[in-house]
């Protein structure tokens, strides 16, 4: 298990890079900037729902504790949290979505068209960036990482209605979908380093960005609208089968069975057959076995920062592990 045992605080996780953290959103602006007046409409949204910047995060922590954060760092940083922006917006309208971190979604405020082509814009502007960048690395890191998180949203599809969708396909889609991208993040940030340290913080961003998004599927099961900015029970409601129910299926008797398959025939399933399946999930331990593999996964990717220098920003790392297991939104 991770070291730190006590909850961790984001802000403390940043303050080891705090200074180039508060110079993302300026490189953000600078590189989504449009005189198209509904693209500019649309970027002062998007950043005004700025979330909490854990991605760009890791790509400052990275470089930090291998070497140190250069100017283009920053830049980096910028460009793995607009690439992080895409695909939340084309989750947004994929998923039909009307809320994300509490304010509006795009598809919602404007319309799914305007949202889907926003998120070429996005993925667009990041491409050009990265072509300019004078680095061939980062290209090729995130070219190969943005395929990825496409794979994984066509996998997504697959994830619904099934009970059939098993522990294994549940892995792929993940690995593919969340923790793609932090791993990204976490090579472009230390590609100074040697080969041994990337590959190191390669490793380490999978298993976080694995740990992040079985915690994350958790949260659907335990936390309210209030913590989190949506529904509780959205995944089930949208029929959506995560880790806690697909650890949970096996155990349960024919009658529990026929719960779940019945609020997955139903196209809106009631609030109190939702709450009822979150108790029956609960009740056979996958609420508990999807607990245990978050905390397992994080477990293997602090034995991934052994190697590394012992630093502030390594220290983060580590905080990085406790955060995303502890999390409550």
């Amino acid at each position: 298990m991770p070291s730190q045992t006590l909850p961790v605080d984001l802000a403390d996780i940043q303050r080891p890079v705090r200074d180039a953290l508060d110079r993302v959103p300026d490189e953000l602006r600078r590189i989504i900037v449009s005189d198209f007046s509904l693209i500019a409409e649309v970027n002062e949204h998007l950043l005004r729902m700025k979330g909490k910047f854990f991605r760009p995060t890791l790509v400052l922590l990275a470089a930090e504790a291998t070497g140190g954060i250069e100017p283009e760092d920053v830049t980096l940083a910028a460009v793995v949290e607009l690439i992080h922006l895409a695909t939340l917006v084309h989750d947004d309208s994929v998923d039909h979505s009307v809320l994300r971190r509490g304010e509006p979604t795009i598809n919602a405020l404007f319309s799914h068209q305007t949202a889907v082509i926003m998120g070429d814009y996005l993925y667009s502007r990041a491409i050009i960036e990265l072509v300019g960048f004078g680095d061939p690395v980062p290209l090729q890191v995130m070219s190969r990482v943005t395929h990825e998180m496409t794979i994984g949203e066509m996998r997504e599809l697959q994830a619904y209605d099934s009970l059939e969708y098993s522990e294994a396909d549940y892995d792929t889609l993940i690995q593919c979908k969340t923790a793609s991208l932090m791993s990204g993040a976490c090579d472009i940030g230390a590609r100074r380093a040697g080969d041994a340290f990337r590959a190191r913080l390669r490793r380490y961003g999978q298993l976080l960005g694995m740990a992040f998004q079985v915690a994350d599927d958790v949260l659907d099961y335990t936390a309210s609208e209030s913590v989190t900015g949506k529904p509780c029970g959205l995944d089930l409601r949208e029929h959506r089968i995560t880790l806690p129910l697909i650890a949970a299926v096996p155990r349960m008797n024919p009658a529990d069975r026929a719960r779940i398959e019945g609020l997955m025939a139903d196209p809106a399933p009631s609030d109190e057959l939702v709450a009822d399946v979150i108790r029956v999930v609960a009740a056979h331990g996958g609420v508990e076995a999807a607990r245990n593999r978050a905390v397992e996964l994080s477990a293997q990717a602090e034995q991934e920062l052994e190697g590394l220098p012992a630093t502030p920003a390594r220290d983060a790392l580590h905080g990085c592990l406790s955060y995303v297991i502890d999390r409550r939104s």
